[in-house]
Order: structure tokens, then sequence, then C-alpha cells
């Protein structure tokens, strides 16, 4: 705080002269003026005295106001009058009110005399270092100190925290241990990249060199702070390197270093940027929520430091040391738990499913019941990125789901219904094919369904007219306008296009795009029968989540049973034999570029109350990428 606030200073202004006040204004016009100068830090209008009777310059008095003022200097305080001064015989005694505006908009107000004497037809105010507090004395010094509040916890559905204080070791090196620079470097790095499961980022040690030559010989210049669990893995490993050495703490962290990190977020130390762009908010030292949830509701979350004011005294060194005098007092008020709806072990299944993926992916559950948000969990990539809620993708054949239940609702086509699934359709001069170049033939539309043949759905394109995918989509909740607690992408679905782009939109091509987020919802909107948000946060609740919508029985029942035909004789057969209730779902690979070969993966499915998304970007075929990862998921949940 010291260091914040001493980099201020108080402005003086530099203007002309200004006219003291004469006896014949009478005393109160003395003390309007200090304390108007108090507040400007420019005492020129007003004559002093010392306690001794001696005159002391505006400049003087100036510069001990500001010296008491300590570390408040810097936020001068609003200073007023309190009625008129009484006077007697040549003297005056006026009542101010000193009101101090400490961080965190806390005011420390209180009542000061001020003492005036009339003296060469002028009322002078008598200068001492009470004026700015009844305890100080010369060579005093106001200072606060802040004492953190209580972080609020991030609480999961069973309201146990999932954010709390964990062991962690702040790998460090001293410069004067170190025998060799650059082979250190080289083992350090490859401690770390031994962690598993690997470090995302990894640890960047290449500026090392230079940080060491630039630190002071005993400094420990910090290399990566490690969860207790991943340095024990390459502990003999780091203790052996000369120059390193370490430090044990506790930090708020997730159960896991994977536990549903893009959307909780972190608690980190304040940074340089964070203390520029709210200035008096933060000061260094403080831990503040990065990312997630933990920035989102960091206010709620860290709630409101306490502060005190004491007074510091030079010692016999010159330097100030405290005097155990406390001049205002303000405990901490702990912060607000935030209550999410998110299931541990639900969650650890997503996470543990996604921990061999090398491309960036996500896994995101919804209850089907009420719509609650189980687990979100993002495979390799930026930290920060919360994939499984904020993606812009599109959904490949997956949205057969979505175009199914606007065919169905409009009669446009039974499940029974033949459908031919030729090996290549052409609309407006584009042409549209199958996986693989597969055909069918005439078949019914459930089998179409089943086997996800693009050429069938484009031909029934037609049939929804303009509007048609975008209505059905809306049905199941995309494109909605949701009150989650965080950012969310709900989709935005092709309508009005040519013949062609109707065409790609409705096997999830085209301009459509989504997040996982959104066809998991959608999904348990199927297994359901009708839509609800999706809903991440009990307390605090959402202001405005979006309205219920019931669906069409008849079209629902017939997605649901065409979708558990996908996973028993369909493109998903790899799940039918996962333990546990029944599996639906619908595979899909969708292509984001002009470039066949370039592909998403995608899974969307329920099993019993659990309805999921799987979304791997740029891993091809849905069966060698997303149905391993829902396969995975769903044994582990079976566990």
């Amino acid at each position: 705080m010291r260091g914040v606030l001493a980099a201020m200073t108080v402005t003086v202004l530099t203007g002309g002269a200004l006219t003291a006040c004469s006896a014949d204004d009478g005393p109160e016009g003395s003390i309007d003026a200090f304390v108007a100068g108090w507040r400007k830090g420019d005492l020129r209008a007003v004559d002093f005295v010392g306690t001794t009777g001696a005159t002391l310059s505006a400049a003087e008095v100036t510069r001990q106001l500001r010296e008491l003022s300590g570390e408040l200097a810097a936020t001068p305080p609003a200073v007023a009058r309190q009625g008129d001064p009484k006077v007697d015989d040549g003297t005056a005694t006026g009542t101010i009110t000193v009101d101090w505006t400490l961080p965190g908009d806390t005011h420390w107000t209180y009542d000061r005399q001020v003492r005036l004497t009339r003296k060469d037809d002028k009322w002078q105010v008598i200068w001492e270092p009470q004026l700015v507090q009844e305890k100080l004395a010369n060579g005093d010094q106001l200072a606060l100190r802040r004492d953190a509040a209580r972080r609020g916890e991030v609480l999961d559905a069973a309201g146990e925290p999932i954010v709390e204080p964990r062991p962690v070791v702040r790998v460090g090196v001293q410069p004067n241990q170190v025998t060799d620079v650059q082979r250190l470097v080289g083992e350090l790095d490859a401690a770390f990249r031994a962690i598993r499961p690997a470090l995302v980022p990894a640890v960047d040690v290449a500026d090392l060199p230079s940080r060491l030559k630039g630190a002071a010989p005993d400094a420990f210049v910090e290399v990566a702070t490690l969860r207790d669990e991943a340095y024990q893995q390459i502990r003999t490993r780091l203790q052996a390197l000369p120059g390193t050495t370490f430090q044990t703490e506790k930090l708020d962290l997730a159960p896991t270093r994977e536990f549903a990190r893009a959307l909780l977020g972190s608690v980190d130390a304040v940074q340089a940027d964070d203390l520029s762009a709210h200035p008096g908010k933060y000061v260094v030292g403080d831990l503040i929520g990065q990312g997630g949830l933990q920035e989102r509701f960091d206010d709620r979350l860290r709630g409101s430091a306490g502060l005190t004011v004491t007074v510091e005294r030079p010692g016999q060194d010159g330097k100030l040391a405290p005097t155990g005098t406390e001049l205002f007092h303000r405990d901490p008020e702990p912060g607000q738990a935030v209550k999410t709806t998110l299931d541990v072990g639900i969650q650890n299944a997503a996470d543990a499913a996604l921990v061999a993926e090398p491309q960036r992916a996500a896994v995101v559950a919804v209850r089907v019941s009420d719509g609650a948000v189980l687990a979100a969990a993002n495979g390799p990539g930026a930290a920060g990125e919360n994939l499984a809620f904020t993606a812009q993708v599109p959904p490949g054949s997956t949205f057969k789901m979505v175009s199914a239940v606007g065919l169905l609702d409009r009669g446009a086509v039974t499940p029974d219904a033949v459908v031919d699934c030729p090996k290549t359709l052409k609309v407006q001069g584009r042409s549209f094919k199958n996986s693989n170049d597969f055909a069918l033939g005439r078949v019914p539309f459930r089998t179409d369904f089943a086997k996800s043949c693009n050429t069938a759905f484009a031909s029934l394109a037609p049939t929804l007219g303009g509007d048609g995918l975008a209505l059905a989509g809306r049905s199941l909740g995309l494109e909605g306008q949701w009150d989650v607690g965080v950012d969310v992408f709900t989709g935005k679905i092709s309508a009005n296009g040519s013949p062609d782009e109707q065409a790609a939109a409705i096997f999830g091509q085209g301009k459509t795009v989504v997040s996982p987020l959104a066809m998991a919802a959608a999904t348990a909107a199927v297994a359901r029968g009708r839509f609800e948000q999706p809903k991440l946060l009990l307390d605090p609740a959402p202001a405005a989540p979006a309205a219920a919508a019931g669906l069409k029985p008849g079209s629902v029942e017939a997605v649901r049973a065409m979708m558990r035909e996908a996973v028993t004789v369909g493109t998903a057969t790899a799940l039918k034999d996962v333990p546990g209730q029944p599996v639906y779902g619908k595979t899909g690979t969708a292509e984001y570029d002009n470039d066949p070969a370039h592909t998403h993966s995608w899974f969307v499915g329920w099993q019993g109350d659990v309805a999921f998304a799987v979304f791997v970007e740029g891993g091809g075929s849905s069966t060698e990428s997303a149905v391993p990862i829902a396969e995975r998921f769903l044994r582990a949940l079976a566990r």
C-alpha cells in the first residue's frame, strides 16, 4: 500500500498570491480558508502561528500536513466547518469535520478543534499536529494497514467447496548457487515436461538466464508454481540441480489441475495491469480472480479487506516504526460463496475422458431433468478458454437431430417413410456426398438418420422452407438469450439462404455454428420433451433465465428412437455395450474450411439423466475421435 500511495503526490497550486482574511471578516473566514486549502494542498490564504506564538509560513504548514498524512497524503480528506466559532477576547475556537476516503470507499470521519488567535488585525490559525488527528505529534505519520478478507468459496451442487487451499511448491533458483546456467535450463525444462498429465501451458524457462543475470545474487528467482502432486513427480530431479530452491504454501485451487479449469478460473496475485486498470481497488499482494467464475464474481468472492489506520514514528535509526496506536479499524468482511450445479464425479469423468486427447476439445454435460450443468471440461489449449461454452463451430451431422425435429414437426417425413440415400446429390450445381462416398439407396428415414446420410437430408431441405431449420433450432433453445452467469454462445442457425445453402445447413454445414453447451442443451431438450435453459449457478441465481418451451411429443419420441438406433445399428455402435442405461446419440463430422480433409469431430447424446456433447477441434472422423471420448466418459460414470 505504501508503495502505491507514495508514488502519488499532493497537487500544490502555483497561481498568484491569495488574499488572507482580516480580523473584520471574523474567524470563520480563516477556518473556511484552512479547510479549503487542506483539501487542495494550497494554504496560502491562511495565516499561521505555532503553539508558541511564532509565525509559520504556509509552505511550512503544507509540508508538515503532508508528512503527518503519511500514506493517506495522496487522497486528502474532505474537510468542512461545523457551525460558527466561539470568540473570546482575541481567541476563537471552531469545529471542523475531517472525512478521509479509504480504499473500498470506506470513510473515516471525526471532528477536530481549530484554535485561532487575533494578531496584526488578522485571525491566525494556531498550527499543531493535533489539527490532523488528536493523537498525532511532531514527526508522526499516518499509516494504513489492509487485512485481506477470507475469500468466498466456489461450491459444487452438494454445497461442498470446489476451490479450497491446497499445497503448492514454488520452484525457484538462487543465482549465486548456479554452476552452469545453460545446463540448469535444460534440466529444468526436461523435468517439467516429464510431469503427467502434461502442464498446459508448458513452463517456459527460455528467459531464465537473463532473469538470473538481472537478479540479486541471493534472490529467489521463481521459475514455476506446481501443485504438490506434480512437484512430487519430479522432486528428486529438481532437488539435485545446483541452485534450485523451494518455497511451500497453499493456494486456492480446484481438486485437480484439469477440474473445470476454464470455467472456474483461478485465484492469483494481482498484476501490474490490474493495478493500473482499477486504481485504488487493489494493492500489491492482493489475490484476485483471473478468468471464469473467479473473475466474473471476484467482488462477491473477495469480500472487503479490513482497514486499520495507525501511527508510525521515526526510531533511533530514522526509519518509521509502528507505535501501536490504532486510530481507525474496520474488520474484514468475508466474501460470499458462489454455488454451482457442478457434480464432482461427472466433472472428473469428463476431465479424465480428455486427458489423452492431443487436440483442443470439450465435454459438457447437462442433467436432463432440470438443465443443471454437471460438467464443463476443456482439453489442451489456452488455460482460460472455455471452448465448451463459447466455441462457434459448425455442428456437422449432430445437427440432423435438430433437422429431424423440424421435418417431423412439419409432417414432411415420418421415421418409416422411404427417403433415397444416393452416393451424391447436386443442388444448384453444388455436389453433396456422404462420408466415404457410401450410398444406402431407398431406405426408411430412420435408417438415413442412424447411418447419417447427408444426401437424404439434403434432398429434404426444401420441405423446411427458408426459416424452418432456424425455427426447429430455436424450439430447442438455440440462438436464445441465456442467463447462465458466464459467457456462452447459444448458436447461429442458417436461415433464408439459397437452395444449396439450405441443403448444406440441414446436415450441420453451411453458415450454422454452435457451441458444445448449446448442443448439449438441445440434446437434453429432445430427451426431456421440452427446452429448459441450462443453469450453472444456484446462488446467485440467474436474474433472467430464458423461458422453458414444450416440444411436440410425437416428434421428439421419433427422434429419440432414431438416436437409439444410431447407437445400436448406426454410426455409434461402439457405445452400445457401455454399462448402465441405454445410450442415445448422434455422431457428427463437420468441415470447417474449403478442405474436406479438415473436419471437426462431434458426438451428442444422453444416458439416463445425463445429456452431453463431445467436440474435438480438427478431430477428423467422429468414430475415431469424439465417440471414443464419449465412451471413456460414460464408462467412467459407470464406475
